[in-house]
C-alpha cells in the first residue's frame, strides 16, 4: 500500500511492505528472495561460454530491479541461476572428446571451451554421429555417471569464475549460486506428475508432450520429454518453480527475458495452471527488445568483456582530450566506471521492450542525455561540497530559494519517491533515468546562476543545502541504475 504523507509539506510516498515476491529472470535471469515483500532474483547464462554482448541487457536490467526492489525496503538474495543442463552441454561434452585439449583449457579455459563448442556446432550440421553422440552423453549426465559428471563439474567451475569477473566489473554481485542441475531429479518428478494427472501425451514422433489446446485436439502442444526419456528446458523451469513456491512462498513471481521467449513462459504459466498450482496466475513474463550493431573497433562484438574494454578505452581517450579533466588517483578506474555509466543509460533511455542501436559516439557524450553527463553532474556537485565544507549549517532558510532556478529544482527533487513508485510498478528503468536526466539539466542551470561562494552565509548555506541534497538524490538514483557515482573526471 501506499500513502502519502503530505503534513509537513514533503509529499513523501511511504512504502508498506507487506507481500512476498519472487523475480525471475531469464536467459540472461535474476532470481530476486527477499524477505516481506520477498523478491528472489535469478540471472541465467549458460554455463561453458563467455559472456555475450548481448547478455548485457539481461545482466543490468535484473540488476536494476534487484536493486530498486531493496531500495525500497525489501531484503533482497541474489541468487545466479545457472543454465548448466540441457542438450547444449551434451554437445559440449561430445565436442570436448573430439576438439577440446586439457593443456589449452589451463591456459585459457573459457576462450577454449567457446571454440569447442564453435566447431561442434559446425560438425553436427554434417554428421548425425556427433549428434547422436552429443545424445548419449547427456543421457549419461542424466543417469550420472563419474566421467560425465567430473567434467561437467569441471566446465561449471571455470564458467563461475568467468561471469564473477564480468560481474564485478559491472557492480553485479549474487548470494548463491543456483542452476538448472539443482532441479534435474525434481523435473522427473514433474513428468510422473504430468502423467499421474493425465497431462502427459506421448506424440507421434515419441516425445512426451502436454496438449494446451482449447479443443483437446493436441493442436498446440509442448513438449517435455524428449524420446530417449531426457527432460527439456521447459520441464527443468517447471520443476523449479514449484522448488520456489516450496522455499520461498513468494505471492508473485516475474520472469524478465528477452520479448523472443514469450509463448516459452505462456507455456509454463499454462502448464502450472494445469497442475493445480492455482499461484501460476500470478507469475509474470517481463520482456525487453534487442540490442542491434554492437561493434568494437575490431568489427561484430562476440564477448562482453570486449564492449567493457572499449568503452573504458575510449571514455579514457575522451577523458585526456577534454580540458575540463581533472586528475584523478586511477584514470582508468573512472575511465571504466564512466564507460559502464553510458552503455546503461544508453540502454536505459526507451522502452524496455524496444528494440535499439547501439552508438558508441552517441553514448560517450559528456553534453548530451548520457551516462557520461550523470557522471559529469555528480563530480561536479561533489567538487562543489567540498570547496564549501566551511559553509554548511544544520539549520537554514530555505526563503532564500526563491529564484527562478533554484525552485524548479526542489519540486523535480519532490517526485523521486513518486519516480520510484512508478519504475516499481512497470519494472521500467526509463523512469528513473529520464528523472535524472532532467535533474541535471536544471542543476546546471542552477550551478551557472546560484553562485554559493561570494554570497551572504545565509543566501550560501542555503544554496549549499540545496546542491547537497540534489547531489544525494543524483547519487541514489545512479546505485539503483546499476551506476557507481564518481567524485572526480
Amino acid at each position: 500500500s501506499v500513502v502519502e504523507d503530505v503534513s509537513a509539506g514533503r509529499g513523501v510516498i511511504n512504502f508498506k511492505v507487506n507481500r512476498k515476491l519472487l523475480v525471475q529472470v531469464r536467459q540472461i535471469s535474476f532470481l530476486l528472495w527477499c524477505k516481506q515483500l520477498s523478491c528472489l532474483l535469478a540471472f541465467s547464462p549458460n554455463i561453458a561460454k563467455k559472456f555475450h554482448a548481448g547478455h548485457l541487457r539481461s545482466t543490468i536490467i535484473g540488476n536494476f530491479i534487484a536493486n530498486l526492489k531493496q531500495c525500497l525496503g525489501n531484503n533482497v538474495i541474489r541468487m545466479n541461476y545457472l543454465g548448466d543442463w540441457g542438450m547444449q552441454f551434451g554437445l559440449l561434452g561430445a565436442g570436448f572428446a573430439k576438439f577440446g585439449c586439457q593443456e589449452k583449457l589451463k591456459q585459457n579455459p573459457l576462450q577454449h571451451l567457446f571454440e569447442v563448442y564453435v566447431e561442434v556446432n559446425k560438425d553436427v550440421e554434417q554428421n548425425e554421429e556427433m549428434m547422436q553422440a552429443a545424445r548419449a552423453f547427456f543421457s549419461q549426465l542424466e543417469q550420472h555417471d563419474s566421467e560425465a559428471v567430473s567434467l561437467w563439474q569441471q566446465f561449471r567451475e571455470i564458467t563461475v569464475d568467468e561471469y564473477q569477473h564480468v560481474y564485478k566489473r559491472l557492480g553485479v554481485h549474487f548470494d548463491i549460486y543456483s542452476g538448472e542441475s539443482f532441479h534435474q531429479q525434481q523435473a522427473q518428478q514433474v513428468v510422473q506428475k504430468l502423467q499421474s494427472q493425465g497431462l502427459l501425451k506421448t506424440s507421434e514422433k515419441g516425445t512426451g508432450v502436454v496438449d494446451l489446446s482449447t479443443a483437446k485436439d493436441m493442436s498446440s502442444v509442448s513438449t517435455v520429454l524428449r524420446s530417449d526419456g531426457t527432460t527439456l528446458y521447459i520441464t527443468r523451469d517447471l520443476a523449479a518453480a514449484i522448488d520456489r513456491k516450496e522455499k520461498y512462498h513468494f505471492d508473485e513471481m516475474i520472469y524478465v527475458t528477452d520479448k523472443s521467449q514469450a509463448i516459452h513462459f505462456q507455456q509454463l504459466f499454462h502448464i502450472l495452471l494445469a497442475m493445480g498450482h492455482s499461484w501460476a496466475d500470478r507469475c509474470e513474463h517481463v520482456p525487453f527488445g534487442l540490442v542491434r550493431g554492437m561493434k568494437t573497433r575490431r568489427g561484430e562484438v562476440v564477448f562482453l568483456e570486449d564492449v567493457l574494454d572499449e568503452a573504458r578505452a575510449r571514455m579514457l581517450r575522451n577523458m585526456n582530450q577534454s580540458k575540463t579533466t581533472k586528475e584523478t588517483v586511477n584514470p582508468e578506474d573512472t575511465a571504466e566506471k564512466v564507460g559502464i555509466s553510458a552503455l546503461i543509460v544508453q540502454d536505459f533511455r526507451g522502452p524496455r521492450e524496444s528494440d535499439y542501436t547501439f552508438d558508441w559516439d552517441r553514448m560517450l557524450q559528456a553534453q548530451g542525455d548520457t551516462g557520461v553527463f550523470l557522471q559529469y553532474t555528480h563530480a561536479r556537485l561533489h567538487s562543489l561540497i567540498q570547496r564549501n565544507e566551511g559553509v554548511a549549517a544544520v539549520l537554514f532558510d530555505p526563503s532564500h530559494l526563491l529564484e527562478q532556478t533554484s525552485v524548479p529544482v526542489l519540486q523535480h527533487l519532490l517526485r523521486y519517491d513518486e519516480v520510484l513508485y512508478q519504475s516499481a510498478k512497470d519494472l521500467q528503468p526509463k523512469h528513473l533515468v529520464n528523472f535524472l536526466l532532467k535533474l541535471c539539466h536544471l542543476i546546471a542551470s542552477a550551478h551557472r546562476e546560484l553562485p554559493v561562494k561570494g554570497s551572504s552565509q545565509d543566501v550560501a548555506q542555503a544554496r549549499l543545502r540545496l546542491f547537497s541534497g540534489a547531489r544525494s538524490v543524483l547519487a541514489n538514483g545512479m546505485k539503483i541504475l546499476g551506476i557507481t557515482p564518481v567524485d572526480q573526471m
